[in-house]
């Protein structure tokens, strides 16, 4: 088989040792908390389940690694940086280039929640709102790149944005090293890409993906990326139109499988979260728990599981009331 990481740009262990050593003064090492099975409703679930709380980085979830890493590796001209999120994306990298005195401009579209818009506005980006889905803000953004000379950071499909997603991976390496098997929510794939180049084969690696948006399960079926329908209430920042092309050969030799959970289940592992660890997750964020807490995947006796909180940016805990 050809070797995946030269299909991959470079996007290996190598490189997201380099690049989190670069860019750690900037990032936040965010903790792991084990939970008891029983909390999380799992019947017949013997070892805990480790979270990796990425919902408490930077910016408000695991993008902040990524735009870092894009602007410290690359060189950012006088024009600054440009970028289409469906949110969290945009948040990230008008924080980081705040940070590095760069100026941003963000393209989001209609379906981004205000309180990602108004962070994006906040931090001092210039924000344009068009189109109902994320293919249409990326359209617009390529546009204005092209016409700006601006430097594009693309969200899911850069070796930076990967490599820099990949320091996930390899804190939680060092912080779990136990688990045998990570769930990961995915909308483009940058994060479950970067996550699945460092630990290669080590651990299992679960896709987990709202019924609605699933671009991950829809290429294992085909037997590539296609294009999905989107929808649904993870949408704003798991509503990837098909994923990367540069995660896909790292998910085809790396990724075991692709699941896909409902937004009810969604919306429970929500509540969940807050009513028994007091965590905040957004949908997107909440996406990978689904996949436990609905019964979906079922952990073999014994089986020490991980799962990824990768966000928090939601205005749905209220604290004035």
């Amino acid at each position: 088989m050809e070797d995946v990481n030269s299909r991959a740009d470079g996007v290996d262990r190598d490189a997201i040792a380099a690049a989190y050593h670069r860019t750690s003064p900037y990032i936040r090492r965010t903790p792991t908390i084990a939970v008891d099975a029983a909390d999380l409703g799992l019947v017949g679930a013997e070892a805990p389940v480790t979270l990796k709380l990425e919902c408490l980085q930077h910016a408000g979830s695991f993008k902040a690694r990524g735009a870092f890493t894009s602007m410290l590796l690359r060189d950012v001209g006088a024009n600054g940086v440009a970028a289409a999120s469906g949110g969290n994306h945009g948040v990230a990298v008008a924080l980081a280039a705040q940070r590095l005195g760069h100026k941003a401009t963000i393209f989001v579209p209609e379906i981004s929640s205000p309180e990602k818009t108004r962070r994006i506005r906040d931090l001092g980006a210039d924000l344009v709102v068009g189109g109902k889905l994320y293919a249409d803000a990326l359209a617009a953004c390529e546009a204005f790149i092209a016409k700006s000379g601006g430097m594009g950071i693309h969200a899911y499909d850069a070796p930076e944005t990967l490599i820099g997603q990949g320091s996930v991976a390899l804190e939680l390496e060092a912080q779990a090293p136990a688990i045998d098997t990570l769930l990961v929510a995915v909308g483009g794939g940058g994060l479950i890409g970067g996550i699945a180049a460092w630990y290669e084969h080590r651990i299992r690696i679960v896709a987990v993906e709202p019924a609605t948006s699933n671009a991950l399960n829809a290429a294992f079926t085909a037997g590539h990326p296609v294009d999905v329908d989107v929808s649904g209430i993870a949408a704003d920042s798991l509503g990837a139109r098909r994923v990367g092309a540069l995660m896909w050969p790292i998910a085809e030799t790396y990724v075991h499988d692709a699941i896909v959970v409902s937004d009810a289940a969604i919306g429970a592992a929500q509540r969940l979260l807050w009513d028994k660890v007091r965590v905040v997750a957004e949908p997107g964020g909440a996406t990978a728990l689904a996949a436990l807490t609905a019964g979906i995947y079922k952990p073999a006796k014994g089986e020490r599981v991980g799962v990824i909180v990768c966000g928090a940016n939601t205005d749905a805990v209220r604290f004035d009331r």
